[in-house]
């Protein structure tokens, strides 16, 4: 069973500061050269390639929940 204090720091709002900003724009960044790359190599798409822009966003998104819990929160 999880802590009432991980539920707290989970569902809590983590609001971007000087130091996760860069981070959460890098994150996108990356994740949109990917996507971009992978939609030239393949131009005629497929289920294939739309669950992988799928899984690209869910990368996207835990990538930068990371930053919003962690980074935030450590000492720098």
């Amino acid at each position: 069973m999880l802590s009432n204090e991980e539920l707290q720091r989970r569902f809590a709002f983590h609001p971007a500061n000087d130091t996760t900003g860069p981070l959460h724009g890098a994150v996108r960044e990356h994740c949109l050269h990917l996507a971009m790359d992978l939609n030239d190599l393949f131009p005629n798409g497929g289920r294939e390639l739309a669950l992988a822009f799928t899984h690209l966003e869910e990368v996207m998104f835990w990538a930068n929940a990371h930053v919003a819990r962690e980074v935030s929160n450590e000492k720098r």
